[in-house]
Parts: C-alpha cells; sequence; structure tokens
C-alpha cells in the first residue's frame, strides 16, 4: 500500500474550497471518511490523521469547510472563521452536504460505505450530520460540543453514533453528556454510545495542546491512545471487511 495526499481545490457553496485526499496511490475503492478538523481549519495534523486511517484501509477527504486560504492561525481567528458558518445553520448544513457530496465522488471511495469523524469543532459538525440524516454507516466526535438548537427526530439518525469525551471537559460538561444521551433516546436512535475519559480535558488527542492557547485544553496519551482504538473497533465493525 502507497499511501499519498492529493489536494483537491472544488468549488462549493460560498466559493472556492481547498481540501485534501488521502488514501492508497492506486487502490481500489475503500470505504470513504469524512474528517472535520477543529475551528483552526485544516492543517499538517488533520493530514497525517487521515494518513493514519489511510493505513487502515479508508479513503479520506479531510474537509475545507471555511474556503481556500481562511485558516485559523490563533484561538481568536479559529474563532471568528468558526462564527461566520456556524451562526447561520443553513449555511453550515450545506457546507456539511456538500462535502458528503464530494467524497461520494471519489473514485477510490465505495460510496455505499461511507462515514465521519471530527475533533473538537469537527466532532460537533459530525453529529450535526448524523441529526440531519446523513447517508453514513457510523460518525465519531472527539471531544465535541454535544448541544444543539436543532436536535434529531425519530427515525432520522442513520449513522451508528459514537461519542469520545473527557470527564473534565468544560465544553461538554456532564449535564450536557446527559443532555445528548436523552436526546438520542427520545430521537429512539438505534445505535449510539458515549466514553468517557477520567480526568481528560478539551483537546486530549492533540499532542500540541499544553493549556497555553486554550487552557481547558490538555492533551492526554491515555484518552487519545483509547479513543483511537475505540473508533477503530466501530469503524472495523460498520464497514465489515472492507477496511
Amino acid at each position: 500500500m502507497a499511501i499519498g495526499r492529493q489536494v483537491m481545490i472544488h468549488e462549493g457553496p460560498g466559493g472556492t474550497f481547498e481540501s485534501m485526499w488521502v488514501g492508497d496511490v492506486g487502490g481500489g475503492a475503500k470505504p470513504g471518511l469524512l474528517l472535520f478538523p477543529n475551528i483552526l481549519g485544516t492543517k499538517e495534523w488533520d493530514f497525517a490523521k487521515a494518513e493514519e486511517l489511510a493505513a487502515l484501509g479508508y479513503t479520506v477527504l479531510v474537509a475545507d469547510l471555511y474556503g481556500q486560504g481562511k485558516r485559523g492561525t490563533s484561538m481568536e481567528s479559529g474563532m471568528s472563521l468558526m462564527k461566520e458558518i456556524s451562526d447561520d445553520r443553513t449555511v453550515l448544513r450545506i457546507r456539511l452536504l456538500d462535502a458528503l457530496a464530494t467524497l461520494r465522488g471519489l473514485p477510490a471511495v465505495d460510496a455505499s460505505r461511507l462515514g465521519a469523524i471530527g475533533f473538537c469543532f469537527g466532532g460537533s459538525v459530525v453529529l450535526d450530520l448524523a441529526r440531519d440524516g446523513a447517508d453514513l454507516k457510523a460518525v465519531v466526535s472527539f471531544h465535541g460540543v454535544l448541544t444543539t438548537k436543532s436536535p434529531t427526530s425519530e427515525g432520522q439518525v442513520k449513522a451508528a453514533v459514537l461519542v469520545l469525551t473527557g470527564a473534565d471537559d468544560p465544553l461538554a460538561p456532564p449535564d450536557q453528556v446527559l443532555g445528548f444521551a436523552d436526546e438520542m433516546r427520545s430521537a429512539k436512535v438505534r445505535d449510539w454510545q458515549i466514553e468517557i475519559f477520567g480526568n481528560a480535558l478539551h483537546g486530549f488527542t492533540n499532542p500540541s495542546a499544553d493549556g497555553s492557547i486554550m487552557r481547558a485544553a490538555l492533551h492526554d496519551p491515555r484518552a487519545d491512545r483509547r479513543a483511537w482504538a475505540s473508533m477503530r473497533r466501530l469503524l472495523e465493525e460498520v464497514f465489515g471487511d472492507g477496511a
């Protein structure tokens, strides 16, 4: 297997976007995964994560939601970019669905087997995709915000849902974790799980999270390792022997 990257410039709702394709160069169609980054937008860390997924047998699209050339360089600039699209849920929804359509159209993707994972802001938007009834086999949220102004309804969620959160994450406090569980129950979602990692804060999967940019964000190697293993188990289960 030869893992490669290819920059993908594509027109979408609101302008031009620059995503990254990562997969087995010359390989056949494989299960496709969307990877949604944190509030800073696409960057090397996300591409490296996509390569880890590609090595497991997936074709990955690291999705650009902000637009070509729009990337956060600090917490402040990242928050500004996030607010541009998250304040208008219609804009965000359209861009999420466009990213999914872009993944589905890739020749190295088995369009019948699609999933999505995300980190922080990305962890929130994969839940939005699931709530909206996107045709996905699985979504995995790493330390994402769990609240929503548009809870899902019965019969909407098609994906298996896995939430991976830190017990001490102030962006997903216990009452919001319980609220998410109540939302899943009320909508009679068939397959959902929440894993809570003790003593873990926000951003626990990111080795560069040392509390200097965001006080509540701190890498936790144990939670990071266990969360990735949980994601792998779910994806292997829902995609069968093709990954």
